[in-house]
């Protein structure tokens, strides 16, 4: 009877875990979330059962943030070659056998389901880099790197083939990340980002030509060709292929510095919003919230980020340090790539904002990536 009056309370039995989480990390994805359920509420109160699963979605999020932050980093470095091997069988797999919707092959049927294998390698490519070059500490050479670009380019190449460039964008940025946190030198940087420049002036400047019917882009589909012709002139099809386009634009536009406030917006309820509770919800937070909410997310976003990569800093090992910088970069591909897309910078791909756009898979995904941040951080106070 005197173990059971002697037992520790709940707090104190709670307490090793609430340890394993960052508290700067942890604000930063409270606020994410609770913007997160704001706007869902407003954009999806009417679409089904999507606010509700949204909130389902986010509280099985905190629970793989909670089971992954349990793994040390050791764990996770074991886990590299398993995961990615499986991710690229699954990716092969699903070449030759995978489901075919809307003219993509992006899904395998498992029997009990079917999954996007796509998804794994969100995570698998950063654990698999951050192992490959914790291997070559200390003895990296210009080979190591070329061999990282083939253990990257491998996955990409099989998901831009589904096609799925969204996915494809995402995961490459990842492995990208890593390699240039290894030190992968400046000289082989700068003349990749001015190709790169050069290659959109040339587009630009040369729209009316090659933007014509009939004109065929070498890599590229017809529908990819159509994004980016739409994004240098949503104007040529306002009702048909500019539509997304111009509709996000205005709806941000119309919200002002205020918003129009909270489930008032016009643009989000009158539907003129497509897809306004996943890849274009930040066109209906910017409508209802304006300029001073779309700081706020941004804040928040930063303060994530940020956080992250004071963790990728003072990591203990060079494995943790490129996976925790990976990681937190990767937050920064998907706002970029999805604030750019909705304004109007970017061609229109299927990347969701973290926390705000509705999607389960995507869910956790985000979480098994802070999760890892928080063993990260644990690992590092644990050997400071």
């Amino acid at each position: 009877m005197s173990a059971v009056f002697d037992r520790p309370p709940l707090w104190r039995r709670l307490l090793p875990l609430l340890r394993s989480f960052d508290g700067p990390l942890l604000g930063a994805i409270g606020a994410l979330m609770l913007l997160g359920l704001l706007c869902m509420y407003s954009a999806g109160y009417d679409d089904g059962t999507r606010f509700p699963d949204h909130a389902r979605n986010m509280l099985l999020c905190l629970a793989v943030i909670s089971t992954v932050a349990q793994i040390p980093p050791q764990r996770l470095m074991a886990a590299a070659i398993p995961l990615y091997s499986l991710g690229v069988t699954l990716l092969i797999a699903t070449a030759v056998f995978g489901v075919t919707k809307k003219g993509a092959t992006r899904w395998l049927n498992i029997g009990i389901t079917q999954i996007q294998p796509s998804e794994i390698m969100k995570l698998a490519m950063p654990l698999m880099l951050a192992w490959w070059f914790q291997k070559r500490e200390g003895q990296l050479r210009l080979p190591d790197f070329g061999a990282a670009f083939l253990i990257l380019m491998v996955p990409v190449a099989l998901i831009a083939k589904q096609p799925d460039l969204g996915t494809a964008i995402l995961v490459l940025s990842a492995g990208l990340y890593v390699i240039f946190f290894a030190g992968l030198s400046w000289r082989l940087i700068v003349p990749v980002f001015v190709v790169g420049a050069i290659a959109i002036g040339a587009i630009v400047f040369s729209e009316d030509r090659i933007c014509q019917p009939g004109v065929k882009w070498p890599m590229l589909r017809d529908y990819q060709k159509d994004r980016v012709c739409t994004l240098l002139d949503p104007s040529k099809d306002p009702l048909g292929k500019g539509f997304h386009i111009i509709q996000g634009e205005i709806a941000i536009g119309s919200g002002g510095v205020t918003g129009k406030g909270f489930m008032k917006g016009t643009q989000t309820h009158l539907e003129f919003i497509p897809e306004r509770t996943t890849d274009f919800i930040f066109a209906a937070f910017g409508e209802e919230f304006g300029l001073a909410g779309a700081l706020a997310l941004l804040v928040s976003f930063t303060t994530l980020i940020v956080r992250g990569l004071l963790i990728s800093a003072n990591a203990p090992t060079l494995f943790a340090r490129l996976l925790a910088g990976a990681v937190s970069m990767s937050f920064f591909t998907y706002v970029f790539v999805n604030m750019g897309m909705v304004s109007g910078i970017l061609p229109v791909v299927g990347v969701p904002l973290p926390f705000i756009s509705y999607g389960g898979t995507a869910m956790i995904t985000l979480g098994a990536g802070l999760g890892i941040l928080m063993s990260i951080a644990k690992a590092r106070r644990v050997n400071g």
